[in-house]
């Protein structure tokens, strides 16, 4: 077991009964502010179309002459404050694979396998309704699934949920963020400039000079870590690519000792959850709903593309790759069987995040919109059917447990 699987919010929990009695996890009380910003972008695009689009579609240039950017609202949430969430991402990959559960690949092997055919399947089911047409390059879209939403819907199922299903949906999760970013890196990143490419090795080459020195002090990294995100972005490389590099490089405690890696991670972990991804939900989700919009999207090979590949591909890989990796001798908790691993595929299909982001750097127009339909659906969706495997499962074992108690045969 990793030192720490989530940081707790006291008192919290008291007004929020179904999450718990006395403590609440930023994974699953995030999963309801970024379901309040998704809301509050539908109502806003939906109330004030106009208004909405203005915003985020207004330019802003921060710095000054050649060194300037330019950016609208939208992709400055988009690029540079998704960077700290990649950063958070990364830093809680590299923690689980030096004390956590991806440390030992005997308990991590069943749900990385999982995690895989959960990210080839629905690519695969997205390519084949799309392949050869205008929307292709969305084949990334459904391969994401949005941690946050999913805890919470197994902290609203409670004790319902066997704590190693818990377990294997975090890493599963884990291991589905690391084939998010490698796909955004390789296939979604514009054309290498290699000038700003080598720049930026060599600002990652002067952290690690400074790391090896000593530097312990997050604050000494503030600079060169905007150093490294400038030259990620203008090399073509998507810049949140940048925060993921920088966690690569970030020192972690040794043994029980909190290092750097811990306090960063702790620090910027409310931020991520309750600020960036909220915002991010809100620069994003907006879609006007309307006969026609959904509609026109009905009609699209995206708009099932995604759907399908989020709702049925997640579960079908998932499920299908367990199944395959207990054929190959690995081996499930105790507390959980092939059923519940396809009310865990099924939750898995909750997308949201992510999958907005590779929908943003792979459409524009109409199709961008179509996209973001069938990822609001199919997450929707997901977790409808998710809670409800797992309710049912849930209430099947709280019998058996009831039955073993009382004594019954």
């Amino acid at each position: 077991m990793s030192r720490r699987h989530h940081f707790q919010l006291p008192r919290a929990g008291r007004y929020l009964p179904p999450l718990g009695n006395d403590f609440v996890s930023i994974e699953a009380l995030s999963g309801l502010v970024l379901l309040a910003g998704a809301v509050a972008a539908i109502v806003w695009a939906n109330l004030a179309p106009g208004a909405y689009g203005d915003v985020w579609g207004a330019d802003l240039t921060l710095g000054a002459g050649d060194a300037a950017i330019t950016l609208d609202l939208r992709h400055w949430v988009n690029d540079a404050l998704m960077a700290l969430f990649f950063l958070v991402v990364g830093l809680e990959i590299k923690r689980e694979f030096v004390d956590g559960e991806l440390a030992d690949l005997r308990t991590a092997g069943l749900p990385v396998l999982a995690a895989l055919g959960g990210m080839v399947v629905p690519a695969a089911i997205y390519a084949v309704l799309n392949g050869g047409h205008a929307g292709a390059d969305g084949w990334g879209i459904p391969m994401a699934t949005d941690i946050a939403f999913a805890i919470g819907v197994l902290a609203i199922l409670g004790s319902r949920v066997a704590p190693a299903l818990k377990l294997f949906l975090l890493t599963l999760a884990i291991v589905d963020d690391i084939g998010a970013i490698v796909v955004i890196a390789v296939f979604y990143s514009a054309g290498v400039e290699a000038a700003w490419l080598g720049a930026g090795v060599g600002v990652l080459l002067a952290i690690l000079m400074m790391r090896r020195l000593g530097v312990a002090s997050t604050w000494w990294y503030v600079v060169p870590a905007i150093a490294l995100w400038i030259c990620t972005h203008e090399s073509g490389v998507h810049a949140t690519i940048a925060g993921f590099v920088l966690a690569l490089v970030v020192r972690g405690g040794r043994g029980t000792a909190v290092g750097p890696l811990e306090r960063l991670e702790h620090t910027l972990h409310p931020w991520s959850s309750f600020v960036i991804v909220p915002l991010f939900a809100l620069a994003n989700a907006g879609i006007v709903l309307s006969g026609a919009t959904f509609g026109d999207a009905v009609q699209g090979r995206v708009f099932w593309g995604v759907v399908l590949g989020l709702v049925v591909g997640k579960a079908v890989g998932i499920a299908g790759f367990t199944a395959l990796g207990m054929r190959m001798g690995l081996r499930l908790p105790s507390e959980m069987t092939l059923r519940s691993v396809v009310g865990i595929g099924a939750l898995a299909g909750i997308g949201f995040t992510v999958s907005l982001f590779v929908a943003d750097l792979s459409f524009a127009g109409e199709r961008l919109e179509a996209a973001k339909l069938g990822i609001l659906a199919a997450s929707l969706l997901a977790g409808i059917l998710g809670a409800g495997v797992l309710a049912l499962l849930g209430r099947g074992r709280a019998t058996r447990t009831i039955s073993t108690t009382s004594g019954e045969p």
